[in-house]
């Protein structure tokens, strides 16, 4: 029986916490532990007093930071480690599939779901829409493996026996961006990084305690910089993410979303690539925008 542990990174959203964590006791396979890690007491709020008795733990503030944080802490205690956005709602069977697929393939370092339904897109959900979402459409979902590039970091289980000398990149600070593509490309030259319909689950997109624009713009542009110098994105895909962030930025900031600063996005990625054209450009400025 493999050892799982969950694993949220957090900070400034301690009731969606709290509802998030309260959900895990509906997994029909629970976890071996669950793991919170957050810059302040403050951030944990009455999560500790779950049913699923979750183990808290501090941090410096950052998704990077606090995501090694819990890989050196769950180091010999844990088989696989789920990751889940403080904003993920998982269907049910979520940890009894992640088992049986890793035990199926010693070969898998890597799992991913193939979400019901992204928040993200879409301007948020509820918990209860997503509990909604899950029972409607979930049993709809394509069981196949599919194999994966790099893995979504909402959501992504990683074998613990092929994460050794891995960690997320602090460079990277604050929400860390790209941070799962940068750490699951190199994971993927030990293993299958895989998903599966088998998995699967809600991502809220809850807005609330994210970057600011004008970091989060910042970062679309150097970070993706940063990968290509560093080797874990390919060309192609920091291509697309850049033009589709950027002519998203520019077309919609004189009519933005309610929920997206995209004026704040706009100027960040602007000042970006400005920092590249004088050879400055730099991902931890965020910290001091």
């Amino acid at each position: 029986m493999l050892r799982i542990h969950i694993v949220i990174a957090t900070v400034g959203r301690p009731a969606l916490l709290r509802e998030t964590v309260d959900l895990i006791a509906r997994q029909t396979r629970q976890p071996d532990g669950v793991l919170i890690v957050a810059p302040s007491q403050e951030d944990f709020g009455t999560a500790g007093e779950s049913a699923v008795r979750p183990e808290l733990a501090l941090s410096p503030k950052g998704l990077c930071r606090q995501r090694n944080r819990a890989l050196d802490l769950l180091e010999g205690r844990a088989d696989v480690v789920l990751f889940l956005d403080d904003d993920f709602v998982m269907a049910p069977d979520y940890c009894a599939a992640i088992e049986a697929l890793f035990a199926s393939d010693p070969g898998i370092a890597g799992i991913t779901g193939n979400l019901v339904a992204d928040g993200v897109r879409h301007g948020g959900f509820t918990a209860q829409q997503a509990l909604d979402l899950i029972a409607l459409d979930a049993s709809a979902l394509d069981p196949a493996i599919i194999p994966r590039e790099a893995l979504y970091g909402c959501n992504m289980a990683l074998r613990m026996s092929l994460m050794r000398g891995l960690r997320f990149d602090e460079a990277l600070p604050l929400y860390g961006w790209q941070e799962d593509i940068d750490l699951t490309m190199q994971l993927a030259r030990r293993g299958r990084l895989i998903s599966s319909g088998r998995v699967t689950g809600v991502h809220l997109g809850v807005r609330g305690g994210r970057t600011s624009g004008r970091r989060l713009g910042y970062s679309q542009v150097a970070n993706l910089v940063y990968l290509l110098r560093k080797g874990t994105i390919p060309r192609w895909l920091a291509k697309r993410l850049f033009w589709q962030n950027f002519a998203a930025n520019l077309l919609r900031t004189p009519f933005p979303e309610p929920h997206i600063d995209r004026a704040g996005r706009l100027a960040g990625n602007l000042r970006a690539l400005a920092d590249l054209a004088l050879g400055r450009i730099d991902p931890r400025k965020i910290e001091r925008m």
